[in-house]
């Protein structure tokens, strides 16, 4: 099992950005497919990891992978590949909410984390929850851990103030989020680095506490009761 990320691997995304064609593809295939497979071994190897601490409903590195070739129909760019290898690990729900990504992308690799995109029901309960309790949010949020890694927070916002909230509110800020989203960046040298791996789960362990409060938070009403009776 491959337990880092070969220099091979970056040097096929390096050249599939140069060369984004099918006809290169397609006589590159088996370097793609080579690739590829060191990326899935690296995967399953950070999921065993992770599920010592964690409960993923994610399974394997294959199954964690989006696809290579892009949706040219609707898109102005019209490249065939996205020259990367990212996808996402996700939690066992109801209980265990938020989700981990990653990118492995020459000079972009990153990993993040969070709600990227939270239905309507669980914004609301998590701006509920703000309103009431925003100083635990913001010790939360200022943590050494989650600044030193990840700085602050990030996420597409409301322009003024939610539906129902006062504008005045001294957690604006705080409510105008719509996503709230975590990530932090590698180097080259550290995605090849035999570490790796341990990096992104210590990584991901850190964003653990920020995960557990608002899983609680989702998976109970105002009064404190279970949601999912």
């Amino acid at each position: 099992m491959a337990l880092s990320i070969e220099k091979q691997t970056l040097e096929f995304l390096k050249d599939l950005s140069k060369n984004n064609n099918r006809e290169w593809f397609s006589k590159n295939k088996s370097s793609y497919l080579k690739a590829q497979e060191n990326v899935i071994q690296f995967l399953d190897h950070l999921i065993v990891k992770m599920n010592q601490h964690d409960s993923l409903d994610t399974h394997s590195g294959k199954e964690s992978l989006y696809r290579i070739y892009n949706d040219v129909r609707f898109a102005k760019d019209k490249s065939p590949y996205n020259p990367r290898f990212a996808g996402n690990f996700r939690r066992h729900k109801p209980l265990l909410r938020g989700v981990y990504y990653f990118w492995i992308k020459p000079g972009e690799s990153k990993v993040g984390c969070g709600f990227t995109y939270p239905n309507a029901e669980d914004l609301l309960r998590i701006r509920q929850n703000i309103d009431l309790n925003y100083k635990s949010w913001n010790r939360l949020l200022q943590s050494k851990a989650i600044q030193s890694n990840f700085g602050n927070m990030q996420g597409e916002r409301v322009k003024t103030s939610p539906r129902s909230f006062d504008k005045s509110h001294p957690a604006i800020e705080l409510l105008r989020y719509k996503q709230f989203w975590f990530e932090r960046t590698f180097t080259d040298r550290e995605v090849m680095g035999v570490d790796f791996a341990e990096q992104i789960n210590k990584t991901f362990k850190i964003i653990r506490p920020f995960f557990n409060y608002v899983s609680e938070i989702l998976t109970t009403d105002l009064n404190g009761e279970d949601r999912f009776n």
